[in-house]
């Protein structure tokens, strides 16, 4: 599936999109085949007994009907029959159908309030109700989205771009109370929706400019395609009328052209196929389709007398490759915010309390402005205003003169220099050293390592690819660091991680691959290739941690360009262990993550539901709500489970 950003469609591949079955015999309305399409559409007029002027149509599984009108929600069946009723005043309409139950999304006239029923599919009788907050603009339409792990979404679209993304519901049910998600940038013209579950992508019509395409994703970023303009820059006649998602594309409505405009989507966007005439209809206004064994069947409104037309499409599905299934695991905690707005949190750090687990704490840096702390339940303790730290790592007693301290050592930009901090054993309180200062000329990337004799060594890069390796020493009271190695890669790296007990350093290259080399000062500087960015990695490599196994290591790999993290031995011949999503967790209100940079993880038990250890990493996009960034906290177990690791 595509993740989370709106990346060139090459990336995307395509599932069914099949929303029930159809029990309807084909000829209740015309079928017009795919190689006839440059043909009229014939359409069929259809009378129902009731809702005969409602604007806002569903098709739904059995050839029943679904309407919304100023007298409540009408059930019909395929001749118009009414089957069932529930009153008040409704405009807009979109359905969700799950075995026997109707999820349906429609919009409280006198009150602006978008709300969902879970009702029963064969008379309406609703069995749960979720009203949204009013909205401070007048809502045009309402679009429900389903994402990988079956949460359920509602897109509401209003007056002079305003929009908003919910999180209403888990597998099954509707969530108690609603969570906004995110606000959305739209066009300022924006009437229409629709969405593909399977792609993620949720379509848009701007009155007489076109068509866009956004991420649906709660991680998505807010960036759009074009699917179609209007005449010259595109074959849209006049304006959209309507839309409707369909398998492997959209349909779309030309308005007073009277045409039914097709889009297929492919590797390299999406191919417009022939438009077709709509005979019947003087000015077809809004569309509804519901696709199933193979064909696609419509319902039209006309906008000039209110009149209903029906017919079935066959047409072409896109021939994209199946997307392989990544598993998704979920986020139990979340950090408070990182006080810096904007791109802001980076990399996380663990450090063990010696003797109480569950007071373990958390470092994150903050890399416009310095390092905050945190306890397991994500609660900030301590924020040190430092400078634009940008990683950092942690290891357990250091030789400060008489005393014995743990130390955190990070990265700062500002000076180019490695940042030292004491760490209270009792309490986890840290302090500063000071700095050491490096030969690089734009510091980035940092780990620290221990050699079997105890000796600490701080491991920097810069972006132009080169590594500094310093020993640290602090027997003489003082903080000491001397350069003892140094070695590049050819292009930008970042993530760096030290296999204390094998004596293995993991360094990435951000555009290329994860390397290998001896992490003794003293060793070559030979580097084994371990994951490229041509599998299950895009590009960047960002933050890397060893989970430590008790029988062999684990490297956990955080990568940027599909917003997954892959697991591979830690040992040669480094087998990929597999791959996965951190997902969003509707239970417990927390979102899921994108754009990771820095992660970090532990095999310790920390107790509770972190008794096979932990990971942490950096969000790089904070919503449900909106904010700034934060770090998320997963169970290993979950992981473990997900990928069958032993």
């Amino acid at each position: 599936m595509p993740r989370y950003p709106l990346k060139p469609l090459a990336a995307l591949a395509l599932s069914s999109l099949l929303l029930g079955c159809s029990n309807a015999d084909s000829s209740v309305t015309p079928t017009v085949d795919s190689a006839s399409m440059a043909n009229p559409v014939e359409l069929q007029h259809w009378q129902p007994s009731h809702a005969a002027r409602a604007e806002s149509w569903q098709l739904l599984a059995n050839d029943q009907r679904l309407a919304a009108d100023t007298a409540g929600l009408w059930l019909l069946d395929a001749s118009g029959n009414r089957l069932a009723r529930h009153p008040g005043n409704f405009y807009s309409l979109d359905t969700r159908q799950h075995n026997a139950e109707l999820v349906i999304a429609t919009t409280q006239a006198s009150s602006q309030q978008p709300t969902l029923l879970r009702a029963a599919a064969a008379d309406l009788q609703v069995h749960q109700q979720l009203e949204l907050p009013a909205t401070t603009y007048r809502i045009e339409n309402l679009c429900l989205y389903q994402d990988e792990s079956q949460n359920l979404h509602l897109f509401v679209i209003g007056e002079e771009g305003m929009g908003d993304q919910w999180l209403v519901g888990n597998p099954g049910l509707l969530l108690d109370t609603a969570a906004h998600v995110r606000s959305l940038r739209l066009p300022p013209e924006s009437e229409h929706c629709a969405v593909d579950d399977q792609q993620h992508l949720l379509y848009v019509s701007e009155e007489s400019v076109g068509i866009w395409a956004y991420g649906a994703h709660p991680e998505a970023e807010q960036s759009r395609q074009p699917v179609d303009m209007v005449e010259p820059f595109g074959e849209i006649q006049e304006m959209v009328a309507g839309l409707a998602a369909v398998p492997g594309g959209l349909l779309a409505l030309d308005a007073d052209s009277q045409k039914l405009h097709r889009y297929r989507l492919t590797e390299d966007g999406w191919d417009s196929l022939e438009p077709a005439a709509l005979d019947g209809t003087v000015e077809p206004e809004r569309i509804a389709a519901h696709s199933a064994n193979g064909q696609n069947q419509l319902l039209l409104v006309d906008g000039d007398d209110g009149n209903l037309y029906q017919s079935r499409i066959n047409w072409p599905v896109s021939a994209l490759p199946a997307a392989a299934k990544v598993p998704v695991v979920l986020p139990t905690v979340q950090t408070d915010p990182i006080p810096s707005p904007g791109d802001a949190a980076d990399d996380p750090a663990i450090w063990l309390h010696p003797s109480d687990p569950a007071a373990s704490r958390v470092l994150g840096t903050d890399k416009r402005n310095g390092l905050a702390v945190y306890d397991l339940n994500g609660a900030q303790l301590q924020y040190l205003p430092l400078g634009r730290l940008n990683n950092v790592d942690v290891r357990h007693g250091f030789q400060l003169g008489e005393q014995r301290v743990d130390l955190a050592v990070a990265s700062n930009r500002d000076h180019n220099s490695l940042h030292v901090l004491a760490i209270d054993p009792a309490n986890g309180q840290l302090s500063e050293l000071g700095q050491i200062a490096t030969a690089l000329d734009e510091i980035y990337g940092f780990c620290m390592g221990q050699s079997s004799d105890g000796v600490m060594y701080a491991i920097a890069n810069d972006k132009d690819g080169r590594f500094v390796q310093y020993r640290l020493d602090g027997s003489q009271g003082e903080l000491n660091g001397t350069l003892v190695r140094e070695f590049a890669v050819a292009t930008q790296p970042e993530g760096c991680v030290v296999d204390d007990q094998r004596q293995r350093l993991f360094i990435g290259e951000e555009g290329k691959a994860v390397w290998a080399l001896d992490a003794g000062e003293n060793a070559s500087t030979e580097m084994t290739r371990v994951i490229s960015t041509d599998g299950p990695i895009e590009a960047d490599i960002e933050g890397l941690a060893i989970y430590q196994h008790p029988e062999h290591p684990y490297l956990v790999i955080s990568s940027q360009g599909n917003d997954s993290y892959v697991v591979v031995d830690a040992e040669p011949p480094y087998q990929l262990r597999g791959s996965f999503h951190i997902g969003l967790n509707s239970q417990l209100g927390i979102d899921g993550v994108s754009e990771t940079d820095g992660l970090e993880v532990t095999s310790a038990n920390l107790g509770g539901q972190w008794t096979q250890g932990m990971l942490m990493v950096q969000d790089g996009r904070k919503r449900m709500p909106e904010g700034n960034q934060n770090y998320k906290y997963v169970p290993w177990q979950s992981i473990a489970s997900a990928l069958q690791l032993d």
